[in-house]
Protein backbone atom coordinates (compact mmCIF):
# COMPACT_ATOMS: atom_id res chain seq x y z
CA UNK A 1 0.00 0.00 0.00
CA UNK A 2 3.00 2.56 0.76
CA UNK A 3 4.53 2.16 -2.60
CA UNK A 4 1.19 2.44 -4.77
CA UNK A 5 0.47 5.60 -2.48
CA UNK A 6 3.98 7.01 -2.85
CA UNK A 7 3.52 6.07 -6.68
CA UNK A 8 0.12 8.17 -6.87
CA UNK A 9 0.70 10.67 -4.25
CA UNK A 10 4.24 11.67 -3.68
CA UNK A 11 3.59 15.07 -1.85
CA UNK A 12 0.80 13.49 0.60
CA UNK A 13 -2.57 12.94 0.68
CA UNK A 14 -5.22 16.12 0.84
CA UNK A 15 -7.95 16.15 3.52
CA UNK A 16 -11.31 17.98 2.95
CA UNK A 17 -14.35 18.70 4.69
CA UNK A 18 -16.77 15.76 4.59
CA UNK A 19 -19.59 18.44 3.61
CA UNK A 20 -17.25 19.39 0.27
CA UNK A 21 -17.50 15.17 -0.82
CA UNK A 22 -21.02 14.45 -0.22
CA UNK A 23 -24.38 15.34 1.58
CA UNK A 24 -24.76 14.79 5.13
CA UNK A 25 -29.24 13.92 4.76
CA UNK A 26 -30.97 14.13 8.28
CA UNK A 27 -34.16 11.67 8.99
CA UNK A 28 -37.56 12.71 9.58
CA UNK A 29 -39.30 13.09 13.09
CA UNK A 30 -42.42 10.42 12.23
CA UNK A 31 -45.30 10.35 14.17
CA UNK A 32 -44.79 7.71 16.55
CA UNK A 33 -48.90 6.73 16.60
CA UNK A 34 -48.50 5.49 13.63
CA UNK A 35 -45.41 3.03 14.67
CA UNK A 36 -46.34 -0.83 14.54
CA UNK A 37 -44.44 -3.97 15.16
CA UNK A 38 -46.73 -6.39 12.69
CA UNK A 39 -45.00 -5.42 9.68
CA UNK A 40 -47.24 -2.67 8.62
CA UNK A 41 -46.07 -0.26 6.10
CA UNK A 42 -41.95 0.15 5.89
CA UNK A 43 -39.49 -0.72 8.24
CA UNK A 44 -38.23 2.42 10.46
CA UNK A 45 -34.51 3.21 11.45
CA UNK A 46 -34.01 4.73 14.55
CA UNK A 47 -31.11 5.01 16.27
CA UNK A 48 -30.85 1.75 17.66
CA UNK A 49 -31.42 -0.02 14.47
CA UNK A 50 -28.10 1.80 12.97
CA UNK A 51 -25.76 -1.00 15.10
CA UNK A 52 -28.31 -3.57 14.62
CA UNK A 53 -28.18 -3.29 10.41
CA UNK A 54 -32.42 -4.40 11.35
CA UNK A 55 -35.49 -2.27 12.25
CA UNK A 56 -38.62 -4.77 14.06
CA UNK A 57 -40.51 -1.31 14.00
CA UNK A 58 -42.80 -0.37 11.38
CA UNK A 59 -44.64 2.97 9.83
CA UNK A 60 -47.67 2.78 8.36
CA UNK A 61 -48.53 6.30 7.04
CA UNK A 62 -48.02 8.73 4.39
CA UNK A 63 -44.00 9.72 3.51
CA UNK A 64 -41.34 11.76 1.39
CA UNK A 65 -39.76 9.63 -0.66
CA UNK A 66 -36.49 11.93 0.58
CA UNK A 67 -36.37 9.61 3.36
CA UNK A 68 -36.13 5.96 1.53
CA UNK A 69 -33.04 4.16 3.09
CA UNK A 70 -31.96 1.74 -0.19
CA UNK A 71 -30.04 -1.09 0.67
CA UNK A 72 -26.15 -0.10 0.33
CA UNK A 73 -26.84 3.54 2.01
CA UNK A 74 -24.00 4.82 4.83
CA UNK A 75 -26.08 5.45 7.87
CA UNK A 76 -25.25 7.38 11.34
CA UNK A 77 -27.00 7.35 14.60
CA UNK A 78 -26.55 10.70 16.22
CA UNK A 79 -27.25 10.10 19.68
CA UNK A 80 -25.25 7.96 22.61
CA UNK A 81 -22.43 5.74 20.90
CA UNK A 82 -22.01 7.26 17.44
CA UNK A 83 -22.05 4.73 15.25
CA UNK A 84 -21.89 3.94 11.00
CA UNK A 85 -23.45 1.12 9.02
CA UNK A 86 -24.31 0.41 5.15
CA UNK A 87 -27.99 -0.51 5.31
CA UNK A 88 -27.85 -4.49 3.98
CA UNK A 89 -31.86 -4.56 3.89
CA UNK A 90 -35.30 -3.73 1.96
CA UNK A 91 -35.89 -0.32 1.41
CA UNK A 92 -36.81 1.36 4.79
CA UNK A 93 -37.60 4.79 6.23
CA UNK A 94 -35.05 7.06 7.85
CA UNK A 95 -36.33 8.57 11.39
CA UNK A 96 -34.51 11.72 13.21
CA UNK A 97 -31.62 11.44 14.79
CA UNK A 98 -30.07 9.31 11.79
CA UNK A 99 -28.63 10.41 9.20
CA UNK A 100 -27.69 8.85 5.92
CA UNK A 101 -24.16 10.20 3.68
CA UNK A 102 -25.35 10.52 -0.10
CA UNK A 103 -24.14 12.33 -3.21
CA UNK A 104 -20.81 11.72 -3.16
CA UNK A 105 -18.35 13.39 -5.22
CA UNK A 106 -16.28 11.52 -7.81
CA UNK A 107 -13.15 12.12 -5.66
CA UNK A 108 -14.46 9.68 -2.52
CA UNK A 109 -15.89 6.07 -3.41
CA UNK A 110 -18.68 5.45 -1.00
CA UNK A 111 -17.64 2.54 0.52
CA UNK A 112 -13.91 4.31 1.37
CA UNK A 113 -16.05 6.77 3.39
CA UNK A 114 -17.83 4.09 5.11
CA UNK A 115 -14.58 3.01 6.88
CA UNK A 116 -13.16 6.33 6.94
CA UNK A 117 -16.15 7.74 9.09
CA UNK A 118 -16.59 4.77 11.78
CA UNK A 119 -12.78 5.70 13.09
CA UNK A 120 -13.88 9.46 13.00
CA UNK A 121 -16.82 8.76 14.82
CA UNK A 122 -14.55 7.00 17.43
CA UNK A 123 -12.66 10.07 17.63
CA UNK A 124 -15.59 12.70 17.65
CA UNK A 125 -17.13 10.51 20.31
CA UNK A 126 -14.10 11.01 22.84
CA UNK A 127 -13.59 14.18 22.47
CA UNK A 128 -17.51 15.42 22.87
CA UNK A 129 -16.87 15.32 26.59
CA UNK A 130 -18.51 13.87 29.85
CA UNK A 131 -21.97 14.82 28.96
CA UNK A 132 -24.18 11.13 30.05
CA UNK A 133 -25.75 11.14 26.68
CA UNK A 134 -23.42 11.97 23.67
CA UNK A 135 -24.80 14.26 20.61
CA UNK A 136 -23.83 14.59 17.62
CA UNK A 137 -25.02 17.23 14.80
CA UNK A 138 -24.94 17.35 10.86
CA UNK A 139 -22.88 20.08 10.92
CA UNK A 140 -20.01 18.57 13.00
CA UNK A 141 -20.22 15.89 10.81
CA UNK A 142 -19.94 18.20 7.34
CA UNK A 143 -16.62 20.35 9.26
CA UNK A 144 -14.79 16.65 9.51
CA UNK A 145 -11.44 16.43 7.86
CA UNK A 146 -11.27 13.35 5.85
CA UNK A 147 -8.37 12.14 3.56
CA UNK A 148 -8.77 12.37 -0.22
CA UNK A 149 -6.24 9.59 -1.51
CA UNK A 150 -6.30 8.84 -5.50
CA UNK A 151 -9.63 6.66 -6.15
CA UNK A 152 -6.79 3.79 -6.71
CA UNK A 153 -5.74 3.76 -3.39
CA UNK A 154 -9.05 3.24 -2.18
CA UNK A 155 -9.98 0.80 -3.74
CA UNK A 156 -7.23 -1.01 -2.56
CA UNK A 157 -7.94 -0.26 0.85
CA UNK A 158 -11.45 -1.02 0.48
CA UNK A 159 -10.58 -4.59 -0.62
CA UNK A 160 -8.41 -5.51 2.12
CA UNK A 161 -10.88 -3.89 4.90
CA UNK A 162 -13.56 -5.80 3.34
CA UNK A 163 -12.14 -9.15 3.42
CA UNK A 164 -11.89 -8.34 7.55
CA UNK A 165 -15.32 -7.49 7.51
CA UNK A 166 -16.66 -10.31 5.82
CA UNK A 167 -14.65 -12.59 8.27
CA UNK A 168 -16.87 -11.02 10.95
CA UNK A 169 -19.92 -11.65 9.18
CA UNK A 170 -19.52 -15.36 9.23
CA UNK A 171 -18.53 -15.26 12.87
CA UNK A 172 -21.51 -13.27 13.50
CA UNK A 173 -24.10 -15.91 11.25
CA UNK A 174 -22.04 -18.85 13.64
CA UNK A 175 -22.37 -16.64 16.53
CA UNK A 176 -26.60 -16.20 16.04
CA UNK A 177 -27.18 -19.99 15.21
CA UNK A 178 -25.55 -20.99 18.62
CA UNK A 179 -28.00 -18.64 20.36
CA UNK A 180 -30.50 -19.66 18.47
CA UNK A 181 -29.18 -23.13 19.82
CA UNK A 182 -28.60 -21.68 23.10
CA UNK A 183 -32.48 -20.12 23.33
CA UNK A 184 -33.78 -23.05 22.27
CA UNK A 185 -31.95 -25.55 25.32
CA UNK A 186 -33.49 -22.33 27.39
CA UNK A 187 -37.08 -23.93 26.58
CA UNK A 188 -35.82 -27.28 27.15
CA UNK A 189 -33.98 -27.07 30.22
CA UNK A 190 -36.46 -24.78 31.94
CA UNK A 191 -39.51 -27.26 31.02
CA UNK A 192 -37.75 -29.22 34.04
CA UNK A 193 -39.95 -26.72 36.23
CA UNK A 194 -43.13 -26.69 34.92
CA UNK A 195 -44.27 -28.90 37.84
CA UNK A 196 -42.54 -26.61 40.14
CA UNK A 197 -44.80 -24.18 41.95
CA UNK A 198 -45.14 -20.09 40.82
CA UNK A 199 -44.61 -17.75 42.86
CA UNK A 200 -44.04 -14.03 42.97
CA UNK A 201 -40.72 -13.02 42.32
CA UNK A 202 -40.78 -10.81 45.38
CA UNK A 203 -40.88 -14.07 47.31
CA UNK A 204 -37.85 -15.25 47.05
CA UNK A 205 -35.95 -11.72 47.19
CA UNK A 206 -35.14 -9.70 50.61
CA UNK A 207 -34.61 -6.89 48.86
CA UNK A 208 -34.91 -4.87 45.96
CA UNK A 209 -32.94 -1.43 45.10
CA UNK A 210 -31.59 0.74 42.84
CA UNK A 211 -29.15 3.38 42.13
CA UNK A 212 -28.59 6.99 41.45
CA UNK A 213 -28.74 9.62 38.95
CA UNK A 214 -26.43 12.71 38.99
CA UNK A 215 -28.94 15.39 38.82
CA UNK A 216 -28.22 17.57 42.03
CA UNK A 217 -26.37 14.18 43.83
CA UNK A 218 -22.62 14.57 41.95
CA UNK A 219 -21.13 15.31 38.32
CA UNK A 220 -19.82 12.97 36.11
CA UNK A 221 -16.37 12.61 34.88
CA UNK A 222 -14.72 15.20 37.06
CA UNK A 223 -10.75 15.48 37.38
CA UNK A 224 -10.86 12.85 40.31
CA UNK A 225 -13.10 10.52 39.20
CA UNK A 226 -11.97 6.71 39.43
CA UNK A 227 -15.23 4.56 39.69
CA UNK A 228 -17.31 3.12 37.08
CA UNK A 229 -20.92 4.42 36.70
CA UNK A 230 -22.45 1.65 35.51
CA UNK A 231 -25.87 2.02 33.30
CA UNK A 232 -27.71 -0.96 31.46
CA UNK A 233 -24.69 -1.08 28.00
CA UNK A 234 -22.50 -2.51 31.20
CA UNK A 235 -24.53 -5.37 31.92
CA UNK A 236 -23.09 -8.33 30.58
CA UNK A 237 -25.48 -11.23 31.15
CA UNK A 238 -23.75 -12.17 34.11
CA UNK A 239 -20.45 -9.91 34.08
CA UNK A 240 -20.50 -6.24 34.68
CA UNK A 241 -18.33 -4.81 31.31
CA UNK A 242 -17.00 -1.59 31.62
CA UNK A 243 -15.23 0.08 28.39
CA UNK A 244 -13.32 3.10 27.68
CA UNK A 245 -16.68 4.98 27.15
CA UNK A 246 -18.19 3.86 30.38
CA UNK A 247 -18.38 7.32 32.53
CA UNK A 248 -16.72 7.72 36.13
CA UNK A 249 -17.52 9.09 38.91
CA UNK A 250 -15.28 9.50 42.24
CA UNK A 251 -14.90 8.29 45.99
CA UNK A 252 -17.52 10.65 47.32
CA UNK A 253 -20.26 9.48 44.25
CA UNK A 254 -19.52 6.22 45.03
CA UNK A 255 -20.39 6.35 48.74
CA UNK A 256 -23.62 8.49 47.54
CA UNK A 257 -25.23 5.99 45.11
CA UNK A 258 -23.75 3.26 47.38
CA UNK A 259 -26.47 4.73 49.98
CA UNK A 260 -29.16 3.74 47.97
CA UNK A 261 -28.16 0.93 45.98
CA UNK A 262 -26.78 -1.18 48.97
CA UNK A 263 -24.97 -3.71 46.67
CA UNK A 264 -23.58 -6.24 47.33
CA UNK A 265 -21.95 -9.37 46.70
CA UNK A 266 -24.77 -12.27 44.89
CA UNK A 267 -26.91 -9.27 44.13
CA UNK A 268 -28.09 -9.64 40.54
CA UNK A 269 -28.62 -6.43 38.63
CA UNK A 270 -31.55 -5.87 36.26
CA UNK A 271 -32.07 -3.67 33.68
CA UNK A 272 -35.98 -1.92 34.40
CA UNK A 273 -35.88 1.17 32.05
CA UNK A 274 -34.56 2.07 28.36
CA UNK A 275 -33.50 -1.98 27.60
CA UNK A 276 -35.60 -3.70 29.77
CA UNK A 277 -33.92 -7.29 30.60
CA UNK A 278 -30.75 -6.99 30.59
CA UNK A 279 -28.78 -8.49 33.74
CA UNK A 280 -25.32 -9.14 35.44
CA UNK A 281 -24.67 -10.06 38.77
CA UNK A 282 -21.95 -8.72 41.91
CA UNK A 283 -18.88 -10.43 42.04
CA UNK A 284 -17.56 -10.77 45.53
CA UNK A 285 -14.53 -8.95 46.54
CA UNK A 286 -14.36 -4.91 46.47
CA UNK A 287 -15.94 -3.53 43.18
CA UNK A 288 -14.84 -0.12 42.07
CA UNK A 289 -18.24 0.65 40.41
CA UNK A 290 -22.11 1.19 41.26
CA UNK A 291 -25.26 1.60 38.94
CA UNK A 292 -27.81 4.59 37.76
CA UNK A 293 -31.00 4.61 38.67
CA UNK A 294 -33.10 2.02 36.30
CA UNK A 295 -30.77 -0.57 36.88
CA UNK A 296 -32.60 -2.55 39.81
CA UNK A 297 -30.37 -4.44 43.00
CA UNK A 298 -32.45 -7.81 43.64
CA UNK A 299 -31.10 -9.78 46.97
CA UNK A 300 -31.87 -13.34 46.55
CA UNK A 301 -33.24 -15.29 49.80
CA UNK A 302 -30.42 -17.81 49.61
CA UNK A 303 -32.19 -20.99 50.57
CA UNK A 304 -35.11 -20.36 47.96
CA UNK A 305 -33.45 -19.42 44.50
CA UNK A 306 -29.52 -19.13 43.71
CA UNK A 307 -28.68 -15.96 41.87
CA UNK A 308 -27.16 -17.37 39.18
CA UNK A 309 -30.77 -19.55 38.36
CA UNK A 310 -32.46 -16.43 39.19
CA UNK A 311 -30.50 -14.22 36.22
CA UNK A 312 -30.88 -17.69 33.62
CA UNK A 313 -34.55 -17.35 34.75
CA UNK A 314 -35.31 -13.33 34.26
CA UNK A 315 -33.44 -13.95 30.89
CA UNK A 316 -36.14 -16.82 29.37
CA UNK A 317 -38.35 -15.67 26.21
CA UNK A 318 -41.06 -16.54 28.22
CA UNK A 319 -40.05 -14.20 31.51
CA UNK A 320 -38.88 -11.66 29.52
CA UNK A 321 -42.21 -11.43 27.85
CA UNK A 322 -44.12 -11.22 31.07
CA UNK A 323 -41.56 -8.30 32.38
CA UNK A 324 -42.19 -6.51 29.14
CA UNK A 325 -45.92 -6.81 29.34
CA UNK A 326 -45.61 -5.12 32.71
CA UNK A 327 -43.61 -2.11 31.29
CA UNK A 328 -45.33 1.41 30.44
CA UNK A 329 -43.68 4.51 29.25
CA UNK A 330 -44.36 6.08 25.79
CA UNK A 331 -41.09 7.41 25.37
CA UNK A 332 -38.33 5.36 27.59
CA UNK A 333 -40.10 2.31 28.15
CA UNK A 334 -40.07 1.07 32.22
CA UNK A 335 -41.22 -1.49 34.69
CA UNK A 336 -41.42 -0.57 38.18
CA UNK A 337 -39.99 -1.97 41.33
CA UNK A 338 -43.94 -2.79 42.42
CA UNK A 339 -44.94 -4.92 38.60
CA UNK A 340 -41.02 -6.73 38.80
CA UNK A 341 -41.96 -7.84 42.05
CA UNK A 342 -45.37 -9.34 40.96
CA UNK A 343 -43.94 -10.95 38.18
CA UNK A 344 -44.54 -14.83 38.53
CA UNK A 345 -42.03 -17.07 38.32
CA UNK A 346 -41.32 -21.08 38.54
CA UNK A 347 -39.34 -22.27 41.77
CA UNK A 348 -38.16 -25.64 41.77
CA UNK A 349 -36.19 -27.08 44.13
CA UNK A 350 -32.50 -26.02 44.74
CA UNK A 351 -31.22 -29.40 43.27
CA UNK A 352 -33.23 -28.54 40.12
CA UNK A 353 -31.99 -25.10 40.19
CA UNK A 354 -28.18 -26.43 40.36
CA UNK A 355 -29.18 -28.59 37.27
CA UNK A 356 -30.45 -26.38 35.18
CA UNK A 357 -27.55 -23.71 35.95
CA UNK A 358 -25.00 -26.22 34.99
CA UNK A 359 -26.04 -27.27 31.99
CA UNK A 360 -27.19 -23.27 30.82
CA UNK A 361 -23.71 -21.79 32.29
CA UNK A 362 -21.77 -24.35 29.19
CA UNK A 363 -24.26 -22.59 26.45
CA UNK A 364 -23.48 -19.05 28.05
CA UNK A 365 -19.82 -19.54 28.43
CA UNK A 366 -20.01 -20.32 24.41
CA UNK A 367 -22.70 -17.90 23.44
CA UNK A 368 -22.18 -14.94 25.42
CA UNK A 369 -18.50 -15.62 27.40
CA UNK A 370 -16.66 -12.55 26.53
CA UNK A 371 -12.82 -15.14 27.05
CA UNK A 372 -13.89 -17.95 25.38
CA UNK A 373 -15.85 -19.02 22.44
CA UNK A 374 -16.90 -17.56 19.66
CA UNK A 375 -17.63 -13.89 21.49
CA UNK A 376 -14.00 -13.82 21.91
CA UNK A 377 -13.41 -15.34 18.74
CA UNK A 378 -15.37 -12.12 17.40
CA UNK A 379 -13.84 -9.87 19.63
CA UNK A 380 -10.31 -10.67 18.34
CA UNK A 381 -11.13 -10.13 15.23
CA UNK A 382 -12.90 -6.69 15.32
CA UNK A 383 -9.60 -5.71 17.17
CA UNK A 384 -7.61 -6.65 14.36
CA UNK A 385 -10.00 -5.19 11.90
CA UNK A 386 -9.98 -1.69 13.52
CA UNK A 387 -6.05 -1.90 14.09
CA UNK A 388 -6.10 -2.47 9.88
CA UNK A 389 -8.45 0.13 9.82
CA UNK A 390 -6.74 2.75 11.57
CA UNK A 391 -3.40 1.83 9.86
CA UNK A 392 -4.66 2.10 6.39
CA UNK A 393 -6.15 5.41 6.82
CA UNK A 394 -3.91 6.79 8.47
CA UNK A 395 -2.19 9.35 5.77
CA UNK A 396 0.60 12.00 5.82
CA UNK A 397 -0.98 15.29 4.68
CA UNK A 398 0.30 17.13 1.60
CA UNK A 399 1.37 20.48 2.72
CA UNK A 400 -0.92 23.66 2.22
Amino acid sequence: MTDLIDELAPSGITYKPLGELCTVFNGYAFKSDQFNSEGIGLPLIRIRDVNTGLSDTFFSGEYDARWLVEPGDILIGMDGDFRANRWKHSRALLNQRVCRLQDFSEELLPAFAFYQIQGELDRIQSSIGSSTVKHLSSRELERTPVPVPPVEVQREIVRILDQFTELEVELEAELEARRRQYYHYQTVVFSLSDQAPYVPLGDVISGLRTGLNPRQNFRLNTPDARNYYITVRELGGFDVVPTAKTDRVNDDALATIQNRSRLKAGDVLFSGTGTIGRTALVPDGEIGWNVKEGVYVLTPVPDKISARFLIHLLRTPSNRERIMAAADGSTVASVSMASLRNISIPLPELSVQAHIVAVLDKFEALVNGLNVGLPAELAARRKQYEYYRDKLLTFEEAPA
